[in-house]
């Protein structure tokens, strides 16, 4: 059982939730912080917690589903848990069943605020759609980062109950952000995706136009971001760190070139957890200490 639990978490890289639960967490902080002091309950926090981890599990797991026959085809995917065999399919669906009803089931803890519950069904099957897009949208790289750009808005209402312009700005930067790097990834499947008649906008553009296009999606981050600590408004901390944001874009283009596609893995993970977590902690202690 062990290692049946380990293979799912494997097949679904929990450890990448460090992409989006920053934000998510980020987005909370904010709503949370007032001048009267913070407000919220430990309930909620642990709400958040789990309808992230719950959310992104039935995600990924039914991505790897739907995608199990191209991942057989594909010489970078071959060897995922379900083309290789480690898990089996009957496995998978019910993983992915169990973490959809958890995530609905999550989003009661925030009672009495139904808004959650309300939109739980919506925002899970834009989650789970995704894993179709790239079959008929080039705009599938925006579909996904639609999905993780829900995180800090849905958590913004799920303590306020309410929408307001910081949390629209921080999910906009997250939104971008995502498009970029899932360009950026994808231009390793440039060939294989015109080959099977995937779409995508490596496929579309050719690599050298795609990594322009990410490299425009994340210029529009940092302005969103710009945004955001202006209309919250947050201080000298924040942009101080939004500042080495910045130079991790920068950076994360600079070491990816059409040419050479090598580092992708490193501009992907490494960098991108950077800046994930690190905007999260600059984001806080701005919060704390300004």
């Amino acid at each position: 059982m062990i290692a049946r639990v380990a293979d799912l978490l494997g097949m679904i890289k929990f450890s990448h939730t460090l992409f989006a639960l920053p934000f998510a967490l980020l987005g909370a902080a904010l709503a949370a912080h007032s001048d009267e002091g913070w407000r919220g309950r430990v309930i909620d926090w642990i709400a958040i917690l789990a309808c992230m981890t719950t959310a992104r599990s039935a995600a990924m797991a039914f991505n790897r589903l739907v995608d199990r026959k191209i991942d057989a085809e594909n010489p970078r995917t071959v060897m995922r848990h379900l083309p290789a065999g480690t898990l089996s399919v009957r496995e998978v669906m019910i993983f992915t069943v169990i973490s959809s009803v958890g995530f609905i089931a999550s989003t009661a803890l925030f009672l009495p605020n139904y808004l959650p519950l309300v939109f739980s069904v919506p925002v899970l099957l834009w989650l789970l759609g995704y894993s179709f897009a790239k079959r008929f949208t080039s705009l599938a790289h925006l579909w996904l980062g639609v999905a993780l750009g829900l995180a800090p808005l849905c958590a913004w209402v799920a303590f306020r109950a309410s929408v307001a312009w910081p949390p629209v700005w921080l999910g906009l930067a997250v939104v971008t952000w995502v498009t970029g790097f899932d360009i950026i990834y994808a231009c390793q499947d440039e060939a294989f995706d015109r080959t099977r008649g995937l779409h995508s906008i490596p496929a579309r553009l050719g690599t050298r136009g795609a990594l322009r296009l990410a490299a425009f999606c994340h210029a529009l981050t940092v302005v969103f971001l710009v945004m955001l600590g202006e209309t919250y408004p947050l201080g000298r901390i924040y942009f101080i760190g939004l500042g080495a944001v910045t130079c991790l874009l920068i950076y994360e283009h600079a070491i990816v070139k059409p040419s050479d596609l090598s580092r992708v893995n490193v501009a992907f993970f490494q960098v991108n957890i950077l800046i994930s977590i690190g905007l999260f902690l600059v984001g806080l202690a701005d919060l704390f200490l300004s």
